[in-house]
């Protein structure tokens, strides 16, 4: 990955094979040792659903001087808005005349127990990205892709365990398991869209330097917003090359490096070392 040389078309498809079955199960303990134990995916649904009713016992317990209530119904349309094209979260939405000030501290609830990683809106495609964004504007993804899968329908997990047909959701599954790989590399969540929604980009990183834009691709169509970013200096000044995600092998354009999924829990240390 440092010298950017492609793997081969073995190393490929082993990978990727790999990496599907761990989008699949996620990472949570048992779920994992049930399924390295038994070698498939047999009774590992039926774990991943017992968390998340688990889950929902918790902020029924725990949640504290808070109306749990609106925390679960937080919880709970996490991935009906990740199944939406631009999967912001709204709180208007999750129930009939709610507003964002009665749900104030639900959602960083969610976030400090665990649940959640919080990717929040930029204000504008600049440094510094604390202090930058817009904290109402945000999408919400799963801590563990695996629970993401757990809590769609039926048919939806069924497609995705036989046919690893991942690409039908939006996207929302691969931005999910790469949102996680960033936070667990230290990495706060942000992204950008603008008011015509002409412009948008799923994550933003940076190095010592450089405002860094990270796009995830579900398919291998035209990034117009990474190049209009990349390219666009007099507007976004602070960006000199970007990342792409997506189901292609290493390399680089001189304009942005492409990775696949699975090599994103390295960012950061391709970055130090670039």
């Amino acid at each position: 990955m440092r010298q950017v040389k492609p793997l081969t078309q073995i190393e490929m498809e082993v990978l990727t094979r790999l990496f599907h079955d761990y989008m699949t199960i996620g990472g949570m303990p048992a779920v994992v040792n049930h399924y390295v134990t038994n070698n498939n995916f047999s009774g590992t649904l039926q774990l991943q659903r017992q968390l998340l009713a688990d889950y929902e016992e918790d902020i029924t317990k725990y949640a504290e001087g808070l109306d749990n209530g609106r925390i679960k119904s937080i919880y709970n349309h996490i991935s009906v808005f990740l199944a939406q094209d631009n999967k912001k979260f709204q709180i208007t939405k999750v129930a009939k005349g709610a507003r964002n000030r009665e749900y104030t501290g639900t959602v960083e609830w969610l976030s400090d127990a665990g649940v959640v990683n919080i990717c929040y809106c930029l204000d504008q495609v600049a440094l510094p990205l604390k202090g930058n964004y817009n904290p109402k504007a945000f999408k919400l993804y799963y801590k563990d892709t695996g629970l993401l899968i757990a809590s769609l329908d039926e048919e939806a997990q069924e497609d995705l365990r036989a046919n690893k047909n991942f690409n039908a959701y939006k996207g929302a599954i691969y931005e999910n398991v790469i949102a996680d790989m960033l936070v667990k590399q230290g990495y706060h969540l942000y992204f950008y869209k603008n008011e015509k929604s002409t412009l948008e980009m799923d994550f933003f990183v940076r190095d010592r330097e450089s405002l860094i834009p990270v796009e995830v691709k579900v398919t291998d169509n035209a990034t117009k917003s990474l190049n209009k970013l990349i390219d666009d200096n007099e507007h976004f000044q602070d960006i000199r090359y970007g990342i792409k995600f997506c189901q292609k092998n290493i390399g680089y354009n001189g304009k942005f490096y492409t990775f696949p999924y699975f090599l994103a829990f390295l960012l950061r240390r391709f970055l130090q070392q670039h």
